[in-house]
């Protein structure tokens, strides 16, 4: 297996691990985390928001992961980084599993879960802009857009393995899933981990960044040089990243409330089935990025986004299996398109001396003020409007502005020395 391939297959397996501990979260935050470690709150909706607010601190974390773990990847390497990050991650989503609830030990039982998903965030926060870079920066030629696919590739997988491991818990009924079936996607988590770090040593470091200059603090070197770069990357990614879990964290948890009447197990399997076309749409959408040019590309998919926004949020409520199904599967398709291509994007919007700083400053801003607090405003608004999902609708709408018009703007760099060539080893 040559380098490049084996670059790509490691960031694949270790962001899928990422993401399926980063979603457990997320699935567990809209159906049970309300009842299990907020049951005295006013209303459900004050439940459910505390919830989503345990859930937006792991976002919150994200951007400190970044700084660290940044400096970590453009002082000392990629590879060890990403060692550390993928082994803090599994830890802390394996002591979830262990937690005990309010009913247990009161108050402390949430204190604890926030603490555990602030661990998450920063492990997360590291992981991200190095998986992608070490697909990026070993990739040929021509193929870095469809090379960094593979990093994008662990959301959806991680997304597919997290609903689809609580969707096999819902088998055992309400009770079981309440009681101890909600723990069991967090344990195995520890197994997952193990795989992942065995492949993940056994990858080599990034050519590109064993010749590129290294700089003294990379932190102030992107402040000083890069700072414009900063600010249109996280312009870029509001679809991409807060987009996402309005279409899946707030979806999930909007479909089966009161007002719409979905059943947790349809919505469930409805949303694990768009995670398996993301899964299958993602290389394809990043060999279209290589041919057409991964921005012109996203910017398709950004006007698609906002196109199928209303007929999304309009087929919930009809308990229509097909229609749900089609709508989550198509809308995921659209999104994917928005985020297939943004290992390349950033990647060469930042210089190889700072570019893992950079990268992890903008995606996890991003991830910060889109991805942690767009569930929240999206039930906020929602419900200050008596239900009607309008106005998550123009969220979404304005986010895919937003996205489109930093693309247009957004600079270009190019790597001083040429990527790894594919050589059999």
């Amino acid at each position: 297996m040559n380098r490049a391939t084996r670059a790509a297959g490691a960031a694949f397996v270790g962001t899928t691990i990422e993401w399926y501990d980063f979603y457990v979260y997320a699935t567990a935050a809209a159906l049970l985390f309300d009842d299990l470690f907020f049951p005295n709150a006013s209303s459900p909706t004050v439940a459910l928001m505390a919830s989503f607010a345990t859930y937006a601190v792991g976002f919150f974390a994200r951007p400190l992961g970044g700084i660290v773990f940044g400096h970590f990847g453009d002082r000392v390497g990629r590879k060890s980084a990403l060692v550390v990050t993928l082994l803090m991650m599994g830890g802390a989503t394996f002591a979830v599993g262990l937690l005990p609830t309010y009913a247990s030990i009161g108050t402390l039982a949430p204190v604890l879960l926030v603490l555990l998903r602030f661990v998450q965030g920063l492990a997360v926060g590291g992981e991200w802009g190095g998986a992608a870079l070490m697909a990026v920066e070993h990739a040929p030629a021509g193929k870095k857009t469809f090379y960094g696919g593979f990093a994008q590739l662990g959301n959806p997988a991680g997304a597919l393995l997290a609903t689809g491991a609580f969707s096999l818990m819902t088998l055992f009924g309400d009770d079981a899933l309440h009681s101890w079936g909600w723990r069991a996607p967090f344990i195995v988590s520890a197994v997952l981990v193990l795989v992942g770090l065995f492949i993940r040593l056994r990858v080599e470091e990034s050519p590109v960044f064993e010749e590129a200059d290294k700089t003294g603090v990379p932190i102030k070197e992107v402040f000083r040089t890069s700072w414009r770069s900063v600010l249109l990357g996280i312009g870029t990614l509001p679809v991409a990243i807060g987009g996402y879990y309005i279409l899946t964290t707030f979806l999930l948890s909007y479909a089966t409330g009161p007002s719409v009447g979905e059943t947790e197990q349809l919505i469930l399997n409805g949303l694990s089935f768009a995670a398996f076309v993301e899964l299958v749409a993602t290389l394809g959408i990043a060999w279209m990025g290589d041919r057409f040019g991964g921005r012109k590309v996203a910017i398709w998919f950004l006007i698609g986004t906002a196109v199928l926004a209303v007929p999304q949020f309009a087929v919930l409520g009809t308990h229509n299996t097909f229609l749900i199904f089609l709508m989550l599967g198509v809308m995921r398709l659209a999104t994917s398109g928005t985020y297939g291509p943004m290992a390349a994007i950033l990647s060469e919007m930042f210089p190889p001396q700072v570019r893992y700083t950079g990268i992890s400053l903008a995606y996890q801003g991003a991830g910060a003020i889109f991805g942690g607090l767009s569930p929240l405003a999206a039930t906020a608004l929602v419900g200050a409007y008596g239900g009607a999902a309008w106005p998550a609708v123009a969220l979404l709408v304005a986010m895919c502005a937003l996205s489109v018009l930093c693309l247009l703007v957004a600079p270009r760099h190019r790597d001083r020395v040429p990527a790894a060539p594919i050589t059999t080893e």
